[in-house]
């Protein structure tokens, strides 16, 4: 069964969340795809998983602007702006209220939201509610002050 966890940002924003839990993901060998909600949004966090730290870097494509890809299926995360897989990943991470209508096809489902945008949060509790309805299994992870992450529920 697809796990589906939701991380509240409180202390740090997506763009310093998000490279933590993808190189996370990564050296535990798994793949991902991050949904973003927009072409420059996918752009911008591209160029942020290139220089978020100065010791390392993430490996990872970007989806074109159109036409595919031919080393999509050799990239660990792959940005994109829908919901697809050409890297065979079982991570999907979703964020700026990005959704997927079939969490099933995944391993593991991330929504990550933004805790101090209202709607944002509004938002991640409409869907908590239908996917637990619908018998998901479900995570909630609140960001501490640190910017680390606790397990609410």
């Amino acid at each position: 069964m697809t796990e589906i966890r939701f991380y509240h940002l409180t202390s740090t924003t997506i763009d310093r969340a998000l490279p933590a839990i993808l190189q996370k993901a990564v050296a535990n060998g798994q793949r991902a795809v991050v949904v973003a909600g927009s072409p420059e949004r996918a752009k911008a966090l591209d160029g942020q998983l290139w220089t978020y730290d100065e010791r390392s870097f993430l490996p990872h494509g970007l989806a074109p602007a159109s036409g595919e890809d031919e080393f999509a299926a050799d990239q660990p995360i792959w940005l994109t702006t829908k919901v697809e897989n050409p890297n065979g990943a079982g991570l999907l991470v979703l964020i700026d209220g990005q959704t997927v209508d079939t969490p099933e096809d995944w391993k593991l489902v991330c929504e990550i939201f933004d805790g101090n945008d209202d709607a944002a949060v509004e938002a991640a509790r409409a869907r908590w509610k239908m996917l637990k309805a619908q018998n998901h299994e479900l995570a909630y992870w609140r960001q501490t002050p640190s910017g680390g992450w606790e397990k609410a529920a």
